[in-house]
């Protein structure tokens, strides 16, 4: 995916953040997460709050972004996300984006820095938890859950537009963790997508998986418990 990408300025400031991340790297910690298998073209193993400290000395700019992401380090890319201008970001440009993530991690970041305050949120969601890589599902896992969190305007019919995709993915044992995680989030929003969750977990139950039955068992226990209960009264 190319761009036109030759601002003497954005150039210049590119440079600058460049220079500025190797003090904050953290040989120890970038050695830990290969051997987790967090694996990065470079990682300086920076940790994510000296990296927002970092971008908060900068404007939002898309070129710069890109410029950044393009670099292909763990730092840059994490960077990318938290500088980037969600209202300037392209379907085409946050499709190549998701294809190209390199781990858990960059998935997570980009989600919650950027991706979920795309015009397109909702959509992408959707779209990526039918896709096959399972890197993919779990972003559109993790967006999932994160607009859950974070989005206080839509109504109640986006998020149960997600039911419909996800009964295969509960499946998946390697995506249960963030399955449950995710969808729970749903379920805290308020009392009518609570009893919503608790009814389609216990269709999972019906399916004919030990994963799913037991993503479901775990949900219906969170959505069910005390402590969610009283939360949602509150909201009333």
């Amino acid at each position: 995916m190319e761009y036109l990408l030759d601002n003497r300025q954005i150039e210049n400031t590119y440079q600058e953040i460049i220079r500025r991340i190797w003090p904050i790297k953290n040989g120890a910690v970038a050695e830990m997460m290969t051997k987790r298998g967090l694996e990065y073209k470079v990682n300086l193993g920076a940790s994510i709050v000296s990296l927002r400290l970092l971008a908060e000395n900068y404007s939002k700019n898309h070129l710069l972004a890109l410029k950044l992401w393009n670099k292909q380090w763990r730092e840059t890319m994490i960077l990318a996300t938290m500088l980037d201008e969600p209202s300037q970001v392209t379907e085409e440009q946050i499709d190549y984006w998701v294809k190209s993530l390199p781990t858990i991690e960059m998935a997570e970041q980009a989600s919650m820095n950027l991706f979920v305050f795309t015009p397109f949120a909702f959509q992408k969601a959707r779209e990526w938890c039918l896709e096959k890589k399972n890197l993919v599902k779990m972003t559109g896992l993790l967006m999932m859950g994160r607009l859950a969190l974070m989005d206080k305007t839509t109504g109640d019919e986006a998020f149960e537009s997600f039911f419909e995709v996800l009964p295969p993915l509960s499946k998946d044992p390697e995506l249960s963790s963030i399955f449950i995680r995710s969808f729970t989030h749903i379920g805290r929003r308020n009392i009518s997508l609570n009893k919503l969750a608790i009814m389609f977990a216990r269709t999972l139950q019906t399916i004919g998986s030990p994963v799913s039955q037991m993503v479901a068992g775990e949900i219906i226990e969170e959505l069910e418990s005390d402590y969610i209960r009283e939360m949602l009264d509150e909201k009333a």
